[in-house]
């Protein structure tokens, strides 16, 4: 289908917008920091590793993967985000990792959109998953959600909770009744693993172990210090949604200390929000992650240089990772842990305050 004949419903109209806000280097949309500047790894100059034997590859959604690392889901639902989507599912491809397709709820309204969330034609080697709100999962039928994912090929599902998002949209969700019942119910028959993550402002401790019991195979904790949706939602806002938004700009949980409060306790934890290079990776694996997910950095590669600015990242990602994992004396990425970091006392301190409270 040529893009030039989709309809011009309100959702792709918010997708387009949303884009084009992200893009903008001259808008704040983006969290002060995500806290791994609170953590540092311990160098080992006598490593006894070979270099050409460290191993980075691992398992997510039932396939192995040959780095830690996701492309998250960013955008989908306009013709731009559409085509940025194919070149990032291209790049995945190809550097063996798996790719996240924007929300797919236009797709149960826009049957005709079909074809550019159906990624796994371009990505047929490595898992790829779709992406719908919290609410969708509430209010559609969960056949129909099944029947949807089973269209689109997909090896998993990621459900997105992003409540200060909606609350400053204008055309936004207000109600957020029976989402945890849902929920659960809907992860109990999905077909495919699912992960919950946030949208950038965090999903504490409490919270990630509550999610686990309800059914989630993983559970992205997805914090604050990246892209802040409140934020963005501010910028295609009137001036009450986008004055009431601004002042959220530093809302929420970092992405590395809601890491560190959660003490390896969990497993099944996934990473993503304000991770903007590969020392932000390592640091995450470390601090008990099982895979990191980038979008922002990935979106910005695909507007500059299509595919090959993405697998420009990812090649550095891997040149660091096995880096780190050699400077810390580590054959493998999943021996990195808390051990091999040194903890600013301010952020132990904190954390020991938060410990009852997130």
């Amino acid at each position: 289908m040529d893009l030039e004949y989709m309809s011009n419903s309100s959702i792709e109209e918010r997708k387009k917008k949303h884009l084009e806000i992200c893009l903008d280097p001259n808008l704040p949309i983006e969290g002060e920091s995500a806290g791994f500047d609170d953590f540092g790894f311990i160098h080992r100059s006598l490593p006894e590793i070979d270099a050409n034997s460290i191993d980075l590859s691992t398992h997510l959604f039932g396939q192995d993967i040959k780095l830690p690392l996701f492309i998250s889901s960013m955008t989908g639902g306009s013709a731009e985000g559409f085509k940025a989507n194919k070149e990032l599912a291209r790049a995945a491809n190809q550097a063996g990792i798996p790719v996240g397709m924007g929300s797919i709820r236009i797709l149960f309204e826009e049957e005709s959109v079909f074809p550019h969330f159906h990624l796994k034609k371009i990505a047929r080697d490595v898992p790829v998953f779709a992406n719908l709100g919290f609410v969708q999962i509430r209010d559609f039928d969960h056949s129909r959600i099944i029947e949807m994912l089973k269209r689109l090929e997909v090896q998993g599902l990621a459900i997105h909770l992003n409540p200060a998002q909606e609350i400053f949209q204008i055309d936004g969700d207000r109600n957020f009744e029976g989402i945890r019942e849902s929920l659960g119910r809907f992860m109990n028959q999905s077909p495919v693993p699912v992960m919950v993550k946030e949208t950038g402002m965090g999903i504490g401790p409490r919270e990630v172990r509550d999610l686990k019991e309800l059914g989630a195979t993983y559970v992205n904790v997805a914090g604050a210090g990246g892209t802040n949706w409140a934020s963005v939602e501010a910028f295609r806002g009137n001036d009450l949604y986008k004055n009431a938004a601004l002042e959220f700009k530093n809302w929420g949980l970092k992405t590395a200390h809601i890491l560190y409060a959660l003490n390896d306790q969990v497993s099944g934890v996934l990473a993503s929000g304000g991770i903007r290079n590969a020392m932000d990776i390592a640091k995450s694996l470390a601090l008990g992650a099982d895979a990191v997910g980038m979008a922002l950095p990935f979106i910005r590669a695909v507007k500059a240089d299509g595919a090959d600015g993405v697998l420009t990242i990812i090649d550095q990602c891997k040149k660091v990772l096995e880096s780190v994992c050699l400077l810390t004396g580590v054959s493998h990425f999943k021996d990195l842990s808390r051990d091999h970091l040194l903890v600013s006392h301010h952020i132990q301190e904190q954390i020991k305050d938060w410990k009852d409270k997130i």
